[in-house]
């Protein structure tokens, strides 16, 4: 069995964590999908992540991604919000649209393939702003137009042609 802990912590990507994310869920759920796109915008604080129903896309919002990389104790604590924030939104990529049953089923994969202890599962387990309070002066932050594309994404999938 794959050590969860300590992949997070080798986390160096965004392609590592969703990586990671992925296999939690499919190892947990059985649920699978590919050909996803990450994009990275500037929104309010309030807002960590989102997914664009019936779209391939998932928006991690960069205000937060930011302060929370400034703010974090460790590159773990770092990591596991990334882990933590993408597993979320590839949940709701997989057709489950609840926020409320995307937030339990992401907090109970945490505290099974990790422990209650570990920063991800405390940070599954309730809103980012709990833990960083700082991320509550976010909130004045408007919806940018601009999105930065992550190049090295969902690259499991594909295959060399040469």
């Amino acid at each position: 069995m794959i050590d969860y802990k300590q992949k997070i912590r080798e986390i160096k990507s965004f392609n590592d964590a969703f990586e990671l994310a992925r296999r939690a869920v499919e190892e947990q759920t059985g649920m699978r999908r590919v050909g996803l796109t990450l994009l990275l915008q500037d929104m309010p604080g309030y807002i960590g992540a989102y997914h664009v129903v019936g779209s391939n896309y998932i928006v991690v919002n960069r205000t937060v991604l930011n302060a929370i990389k400034e703010l974090a104790k460790s590159e773990e604590e770092y990591n596991s919000y990334l882990f933590v924030v993408i597993m979320h939104e590839y949940l709701h990529s997989l057709g489950l649209t609840d926020e409320m049953s995307v937030r339990r089923l992401t907090y109970n994969i945490c505290k099974e393939l990790l422990d209650d202890d570990h920063p991800a599962t405390k940070m599954a387990s309730s809103d980012p702003s709990s833990l960083y309070p700082e991320i509550r002066n976010l909130i004045n932050i408007k919806f940018s137009n601009e999105f930065r594309l992550i190049k090295e994404f969902d690259t499991s999938n594909l295959s060399y042609i040469g």
